[in-house]
């Protein structure tokens, strides 16, 4: 992407995003904040949503959902990358409107981590899988029961988020259909993760999986890149359908900068087949 592209795109991302603080402000109805009570993790969570233009135009029409990790972080910049995707003023017609839900973080290390690591210090690691149980169990069947939802599901993390992306892939009850996992956190527990690939379900492979991996400097390409190589070729040697997987090196992003491309470009990549 040149320079100029780039700052176009940027530009178009702001613009979106603009709008959407402002049709909050005016209460239109399509950006909604909420907070529901999660038994399973005994607290209450926040999480906003992001309605397409259409949705309270077109009454008759249903919308797929993308449950987006960290969401206060990246809210507004995926809901502006759907926007521009989708957008029917603009003629792209790339993706579909989606729903966008965007869940706030309590407790990072807890929810995103399915194991723990031994630290000095105390730590809450290893409650992803009941971060997970939350969201399929909990928050999903109620954006299902609001909301005008198809059964067609993504999840989208960054770092320890995409961790937790990649174990929802491996997950044999994942209820998800398509996966963009941005910089994952593979070296949290690398051996793991290795083996977790000859524990990855048959039906995983027949789900899009986008992996994104960040420039992170001189001193950790080789450690970072490499962990995300070695897992996308163990994984497209397991599968029949190694076109479903993805992975791409952003030479020119780090580890912050990265959010922004990898999901305009995982979404492309998941509806690469994508006719309106």
């Amino acid at each position: 992407m040149t320079k100029t592209l780039a700052s176009t795109f940027l530009i178009i991302l702001l613009l979106c995003s603009q709008r959407i603080v402002g049709q909050n402000m005016q209460d239109s109805g399509t950006y909604i904040k909420s907070d529901i009570y999660s038994e399973v993790l005994g607290e209450t969570r926040t999480f906003h949503i992001g309605l397409p233009d259409s949705y309270h135009t077109s009454e008759d029409r249903s919308y797929p959902v993308m449950i987006l990790l960290d969401g206060y972080t990246h809210f507004k910049t995926t809901t502006g990358i759907v926007h521009f995707l989708s957008s029917d003023r603009a003629g792209n017609n790339m993706a579909p409107e989606m729903i966008v839900v965007a869940i706030d973080n309590i407790d990072r290390e807890r929810d995103f981590t399915v194991t723990k690591i031994k630290t000095v210090r105390p730590n809450t690691m290893g409650g992803g899988r009941d971060f997970l149980t939350f969201i399929e169990e909990e928050l999903i069947p109620y954006i299902d029961e609001t909301y005008r939802t198809e059964t067609y599901r993504i999840l989208t993390g960054h770092s320890l988020g995409g961790l937790l992306a990649i174990n929802a892939y491996a997950d044999s009850t994942s209820i998800y259909d398509a996966f963009i996992s941005i910089d994952p956190s593979i070296w949290w527990n690398e051996q793991m993760m290795a083996n977790k690939v000859n524990a990855v379900p048959s039906a995983s492979f027949h789900k899009k999986l986008y992996l994104a991996t960040a420039n992170q400097g001189a001193a950790n390409l080789e450690r970072n890149k490499k962990r995300h190589d070695t897992y996308y070729t163990l994984l497209t040697e397991r599968s029949d359908e190694p076109q479903n997987i993805r992975i791409v090196y952003f030479e020119d992003e780090d580890h912050r900068s990265v959010p922004l491309k990898a999901i305009y470009e995982g979404l492309r990549f998941i509806y690469s087949a994508y006719h309106p």
